[in-house]
């Protein structure tokens, strides 16, 4: 009797695992059918498959960021790494001996150019001066004798030998250079700049003992900037002087200068195949330093009349390229999906071209850029200035 009851209960519990997985199945396979009626609607109409879990209500506007599409010339870019390097610098060394008795200016200090930077001890050399003057007089005292009645005389020729011979004998040549040698060396004991810049690299210090050949200070012009790129022998071709550059500057994250192509130079180095661009870049603030490291996109070649879009509007789905466009007044709208075909593309806009297979859009139409990547067609949007600021999906 007890086997009958227990036969009896694992028969019912059987059954009802049997019931509770034939429901299962077919709620999937009523789900499987569903969901392939709905592929197949979309299909039909040209959608792209989009995951319902991974889109918005369309109930609800969506913030989303917008561009405008434009007919214009398209600039293709260059881009290389390059650095910042002085206009101009100049390492000052001292030319005479003697102590420093005044430095006048400090490190990063602008400076026109003939300023007085650092003074020399000119004790020295001064006295250097007094003795070549003494010298001078004496010579020319002696000249003097010489030549005494010689304006008596007639003959230009006989006149101007004598006073060769004069200034020969009295020394006078001698003791002019001289005293031009002693003026020079007291010229030197003040150390002027050579040009208008800035200071960098001072060495010395008031008091310390300069020699010849000493290093002193540095003077660097920074404005403009020079910007050295080196740019592959492939693309070198397509750069001229005049050009603009764009310049991003890795310690000025998000900030981008911008700068003119100077010089292409003629030769390719044979080690790296790449040849040397300058960029000059107006640098008045002096933020820009020499040595700092950079990014440059360097305009080389221009396609007129194509219709640009900017390049975060562009989307992949099912394979296939395609783009939203926004419809409706004000800010408040529809995103309309557009398979497109894309072609030449730069750093932020991309050409759509005809394609009979694809869409087209207008010049004038907005075409979203942001907060768009999970919408489905007809979604409600709102265009706003920052997506995510205004509460947009994180992309």
């Amino acid at each position: 009797m007890s086997f009958s009851r227990r036969l009896v209960g694992i028969s019912a519990l059987v059954t009802i695992v049997t019931l509770l997985v034939g429901g299962m199945y077919l709620r999937i396979r009523d789900s499987g059918r569903a969901a392939g009626d709905g592929a197949a609607i979309r299909a039909e109409e040209g959608r792209p498959e989009v995951s319902s879990g991974s889109t918005f209500s369309t109930n609800v506007a969506i913030p989303v960021e917008g561009g405008m599409v434009v007919r214009d010339t398209l600039v293709v870019s260059v881009s290389a790494a390059a650095q910042a390097a002085a206009m101009k610098q100049a390492a000052l060394s001292a030319q005479v001996q003697g102590r420093i008795v005044r430095l006048h200016v400090m490190e990063n200090e602008v400076v026109e150019g003939g300023r007085l930077l650092i003074e020399i001890d000119p004790t020295e050399y001064e006295l250097a001066v007094d003795r070549a003057n003494a010298t001078l007089a004496r010579a020319a005292a002696q000249y003097r004798e010489y030549t005494l009645f010689d304006d008596q005389i007639t003959d230009p020729e006989v006149r101007a030998e004598r006073d060769r011979v004069a200034r020969a004998r009295s020394g006078l040549d001698e003791a002019e250079v001289g005293l031009r040698e002693a003026q020079l060396q007291l010229e030197r004991t003040s150390v002027t700049a050579p040009y208008s810049g800035r200071v960098a690299s001072i060495r010395i210090v008031e008091g310390q003992l300069a020699r010849p050949g000493d290093e002193l200070l540095t003077v660097v012009d920074l404005d403009p900037i020079r910007v050295e790129v080196q740019v592959l022998e492939s693309e070198v071709g397509y750069l001229a002087a005049g050009r603009k550059a764009s310049i991003a500057f890795s310690a000025f994250p998000g900030e981008t200068f911008s700068g003119t192509i100077a010089t292409v130079n003629p030769v390719v180095e044979r080690d790296t195949r790449t040849a040397r661009v300058t960029v000059m870049v107006p640098n008045s603030t002096g933020r820009i330093l020499p040595g700092m490291y950079a990014r440059v996109a360097l305009e080389a070649r221009t396609f007129p009349d194509r219709l640009l879009v900017p390049r975060g509007a562009i989307l992949e789905r099912d394979r296939r390229t395609m783009l939203f466009v926004f419809e409706g007044e004000g800010q408040e709208g529809l995103a309309k999906w557009r398979y497109v075909t894309t072609g030449l593309m730069n750093d932020s806009l991309i050409e759509i071209v005809a394609n009979p297979e694809t869409d087209m859009v207008q010049p004038g139409e907005v075409v979203l850029t942001d907060g768009h990547y999970t919408l489905i067609h007809d979604a409600v949007v709102r265009l706003v200035a920052d997506a995510r600021a205004a509460g947009g999906r994180p992309q």
